[in-house]
């Protein structure tokens, strides 16, 4: 297959979140246009994949995008252009989480926040999703607060019970963040945690990596080959960071760690839709305007990947069969320092797209159109 076709068959998926309002810890910063409901969500998600091409499904977050009709709202992102995706559950805002959801202490918290990833699974029977993807702010700030086995025993029923209701065709996605909010330990604190409740659970559950849960230093790429290999790799949620969570724009802070990830999902033939793993976003866009900072995000995974189907394999295991340190590095560099874009404004004019997507946003005037149209109600972002 060529760079163009496997470039042509990429897909990523777009967070429903990212297009509301979000901020720091201290402040939401609210922006005009913003959606304010899920319908709109989706109309924004429509515009990435038609200036892009490679942006089909929108991911939900529930409660944030709960509706009453939600084979409705499966129709209007087809009348759209896209399709939903991935089901996001929530156990981490309400007062009841406050020492936990599956792995707090009292059984009838714990019974709520298992309702709610049940409800979630029902939710995907009706919006035709394959995954439901996990993430627990569950943890402890202080030596002696719970019992740490035990939360890992109830962490387990949790998740046998979810993992059993799945239906045919459905998947369970487990994220792990290695801190915050809980400070001394966290429940699902790596990827070896979740790997192992993965492996317990069965085939149909497989790990995200967020590559912005690790300590600084971390060799992500190692973690991706590891999963991989073990047939565990789910789903990514791709941002940017610094120091943490920073949900930066993909590629923003790091693009040659994105590229090597990339790579490694090219070594194992993984990239077209086909093999599994979903290409998700995971980002809030705190100062910058939502859909251009979504655009660019799909167009910085989509060159990493680019530069990643350009490296010269024969050449790269020749090198590292011989042992030739800097010549198997060589091979990597080559291809990391290529300048793809104009091999990606051919390939856009190809599929009948404009070259330059942010140019092409730009001119539409859909972000005029938006804050003019958008009066009123209550703006979507975090808690709605």
């Amino acid at each position: 297959m060529s760079v163009k076709d496997a470039l042509r068959e990429q897909r990523i998926e777009t967070p429903s979140w990212a297009y509301g309002n979000s901020g720091t810890r201290f402040k939401v910063f609210a922006q005009q246009g913003v959606p304010r409901t899920p319908y709109e969500k989706i109309d924004d998600a429509a515009v990435v994949h038609r200036l892009t091409g490679i942006a089909p499904t929108v991911a939900l977050h529930i409660p944030w995008d709960r509706v009453d009709d939600y084979g409705k709202l499966a129709s209007y992102a087809l009348d759209r252009g896209v399709a939903l995706g991935a089901i996001n559950s929530n156990v981490f805002q309400d007062d009841d989480y406050k020492l936990g959801s599956v792995c707090h202490p009292d059984a009838t918290v714990r019974r709520k926040a298992v309702g709610h990833l049940l409800e979630c699974v029902d939710i995907m029977d009706r919006t035709g999703s394959r995954d439901l993807k996990l993430w627990f702010a569950d943890g402890l700030n202080y030596p002696g607060q719970d019992n740490l086995r035990a939360r890992q025993d109830r962490l387990a029923e949790a998740l046998r019970e979810t993992y059993d209701r799945l239906g045919s065709g459905q998947r369970m996605l487990l994220e792990y963040k290695l801190f915050e909010p809980a400070f001394y330990a966290t429940d699902v604190p790596d990827w070896g945690t979740a790997f192992a409740h993965c492996l317990q659970l069965g085939e149909r559950a497989q790990v995200v990596i967020d590559t912005g849960h690790h300590a600084p230093g971390t060799n992500i790429e190692f973690i991706v080959s590891f999963l991989l290999r073990a047939d565990k790799l789910g789903a990514f949620d791709f941002n940017s960071r610094f120091y943490a969570d920073d949900d930066l724009m993909a590629g923003a802070a790091d693009p040659f760690q994105l590229f090597r990830i990339m790579h490694e999902i090219v070594l194992a033939d993984a990239l077209k839709p086909a093999a599994g793993i979903a290409f998700m976003l995971d980002q809030c866009h705190n100062l910058e305007p939502k859909i251009p900072a979504i655009i660019r995000s799909v167009l910085n995974v989509q060159e990493a990947t680019a530069k990643a189907l350009l490296v010269d394999h024969s050449a790269l295991d020749a090198a590292q069969r011989a042992g030739d340190v800097l010549e198997a590095n060589a091979a990597l560099m080559d291809a990391y320092n290529t300048d793809v874009r104009p091999l990606l404004r051919e390939l856009r004019e190809d599929m009948g797209l404009d070259p330059d997507p942010m140019a092409a946003y730009r001119r539409s005037g859909y972000a005029e159109q938006i804050v003019r149209e958008r009066v009123g109600g209550e703006a979507a972002g975090w808690g709605a």
